[in-house]
């Protein structure tokens, strides 16, 4: 095959690759009117991509509350739309939500899991799940201007003041995805295992995942599928 051939299949196959980013599936359901009201004032030719990524991001971060003790087995429940409904959400719900959002701006966005170990305000987090490890993780994977980034929209604003956290924010540029110290040095949180990136939202593999992780949750309620800790 000659050079130029080669260059060309290796643009297929990334516009492609990049295509099945901004597909719209079962759970990122972005033709849902409640995800086309949530991503409206951003459907404008006067904003650039970056800046469409950045307003839907801190929209999903500040506007969802982050709650890490609700838990679901149910497929339906990580459908974007159900979850627009709500007022909060655990990290893989608002990132599922902001990767519906971003798809529906036209956006290649896609979700990436991973563990993390939380190392403030643990006490709650050990007593529940016994264990200061969160699994598994979301956060995002959006493209600008041919560039993956990762942007975190877990934790909102408000948490993060209570904390003494600095609020992640995203400038469209830059990976923005680690709260490593709060504002006095203490360590926060640190990533302590990648699953990777995902075209479409594992349900399977993220209740496999937490069933492992925490069998005490799930052993007594075996026929139970929505667990508020």
């Amino acid at each position: 095959m000659k050079n130029k051939d080669l260059r060309l299949l290796s643009i297929t196959t990334a516009v492609t690759m990049n295509s099945s980013y901004l597909d719209a599936t079962h759970f990122l359901d972005f033709g849902n009117q409640l995800i086309q009201d949530i991503i409206k004032e951003f459907k404008t030719d006067t904003l650039s991509d970056k800046e469409k990524a950045i307003g839907i991001y801190l929209k999903i971060r500040d506007g969802w509350r982050y709650d890490p003790y609700s838990i679901s087995l149910s497929r339906d429940h990580y459908k974007a739309s159900n979850i627009a409904g709500k007022t909060s959400g655990n990290c893989v719900d608002k990132s599922v939500l902001l990767v519906a959002s971003l798809r529906a701006l036209g956006i290649p966005a896609r979700i990436h899991l991973g563990k993390v170990k939380n190392h403030i305000a643990v006490e709650r987090l050990t007593e529940k799940f016994g264990s200061n490890e969160l699994t598994p993780h979301g956060m995002v994977n959006v493209q600008i201007n041919g560039k993956w980034l990762k942007m975190s929209p877990a934790f909102n604003k408000e948490l993060c003041e209570r904390f003494k956290v600095e609020p992640l924010d995203f400038d469209g540029e830059n990976d923005s995805f680690l709260q490593q110290y709060n504002a006095e040095g203490s360590l926060f949180m640190e990533y302590t295992e990648d699953y990777g990136f995902f075209e479409d939202v594992p349900v399977e593999f993220m209740k496999q995942n937490v069933e492992e992780h925490y069998p005490h949750i799930f052993k007594k309620n075996q026929n139970q599928k929505e667990f508020k800790l």
